[in-house]
């Protein structure tokens, strides 16, 4: 008779190692030069609540989500401008701060950051500092076994 091994019951476990195995490559960013309509529409036509920002070397710089757009929009109703003139970069109303991971940091600690951090996504960056990936929430729970 052969031993099945270990009974998991009803535990799951993740099907991932490090970062590079959880993260979707070649994500969908916003440059920071992009206008604030642009912004929207990229976001609205690809479904997206949150997307990166890079500079035209291809670095995270930031990050553009949907809280960041209705502040501005906030903002332009207390001065009465129209959106359709509205001249704002991305660079001007995106959260500049760059939550990363390197491809080879283990899962684990991607999780762990995500929690201290309470943030959706973290970047995957190479050495350089380009964006070569993104990790959501979401992207972890496809990963659990």
């Amino acid at each position: 008779m052969s031993n099945p091994g270990p009974q998991l019951g009803n535990r799951m476990y993740l099907e991932a190692q490090i970062a590079a195995d959880l993260m979707t490559s070649n994500p969908i960013s916003v440059r920071e030069e992009a206008t604030f309509q642009e912004a929207i529409a990229l976001l609205t036509d690809k479904g997206l609540s949150a997307a990166p920002v890079v500079n035209q070397a291809g670095r995270a710089i930031g990050a553009l989500s949907r809280a960041d757009i209705l502040v501005h929009e906030r903002e332009q109703l207390t001065r009465k401008s129209s959106s359709a003139e509205d001249p704002t970069r991305v660079r001007d109303i995106m959260t500049p701060a760059v939550f990363s991971v390197w491809p080879e940091s283990p899962a684990k600690k991607v999780i762990e950051e995500m929690l201290a951090m309470n943030v959706h996504q973290l970047f995957v960056v190479d050495r350089g500092g380009t964006l070569v990936g993104v990790i959501s929430a979401l992207d972890i729970l496809r990963r659990l076994r």
